[in-house]
């Protein structure tokens, strides 16, 4: 069996700060590390689980460039860099049976939960059938347009609460509690890691018991953007149209498969900066 874990970084255990989650910034190479191992204890699980899966990780943070590949465990299969289709769920297939979300973050909006935020900070809410998804909502959902079910989520509390509102019978393991958008209390990060590991052979183990998340087209889609001019690059694009209110765009996509890659081009105009 083949099993990805996606893995983002502000959902880690010790991790408060954009300063230990962006490159060249203070602490970040700490976080790297943590991150790199939190993503070990998962694949670890995994394989106490079922010791013949093939296990791919993706980095899923900012550059995809984070996770340390020499201090991988060398019994996964990394995938790194962007773009990428697929984005956060590079690697992600239809012969993947489960996928596991490792450092996830709750949604924009959404708090007290550390660091929550849609995609990056220009994004502000994107709602599919008038129902708000951050990037818990939308992996998952792109998992389950390809019929495999997210079976773990670890991150804040309020990251795991997300995902239990969108699949209740999937397993989360809180490393840490929100007091804040850049406050938290947290077990030792070695504690952290030992209920990941068990936690994923337990989500491994039941995964026929946990049904994939499954929004059928055709979807009415709302981005909110926070700046008039990636609405003006976005209404560019074939189908897409300015809404009332002036920072948000709209579209009808046949199926999730067309939502989520129309995020993934949104937060990419969202980083062009006009001339």
């Amino acid at each position: 069996m083949k099993v990805l874990i996606s893995v983002d970084m502000e959902g880690i255990s010790g991790i408060v700060h954009s300063t230990e989650t962006n490159p060249g910034h203070y602490d970040y190479e700490r976080g790297r590390a943590l991150m790199t191992a939190e993503a070990n204890a998962a694949v670890a699980g995994v394989l106490d689980a079922e010791p013949a899966a093939v296990v791919w990780v993706a980095d899923a943070h900012g550059t995809f460039r984070n996770i340390l590949p020499e201090k991988l465990d060398r019994r996964a299969h990394l995938v790194r860099g962007k773009p990428r289709p697929l984005g956060m769920l590079g690697g992600l297939d239809e012969h993947t049976e489960a996928v596991v979300l490792v450092g996830y973050h709750a949604r924009a909006g959404g708090g007290p939960a550390v660091l929550a935020h849609t995609v990056n900070d220009e994004i502000l809410d994107v709602r599919v059938a008038g129902r708000s998804l951050g990037e818990i909502g939308l992996n998952a959902a792109m998992a389950g347009h390809l019929g495999v079910p997210v079976v773990l989520l670890s991150g804040d509390d309020a990251a795991c609460a997300e995902l239990r509102e969108l699949v209740p019978s999937a397993v989360t393991v809180a490393v840490k509690q929100a007091l804040g958008q850049a406050a938290a209390v947290a077990p030792h990060p070695g504690e952290a890691r030992e209920r990941l590991r068990r936690a994923s052979a337990d989500a491994v183990a039941r995964r026929a018991l946990i049904p994939p998340l499954t929004m059928a087209g055709p979807l009415e889609v709302e981005v909110d953007l926070r700046s008039p001019a990636t609405v003006d690059l976005a209404v560019l694009v074939p189908g897409v149209s300015r809404a009332e209110g002036g920072r948000t765009v709209a579209i009808s996509t046949e199926d999730f498969a067309g939502t989520y890659r129309l995020v993934l081009l949104l937060a990419h105009l969202a980083t062009v900066k006009p001339g």
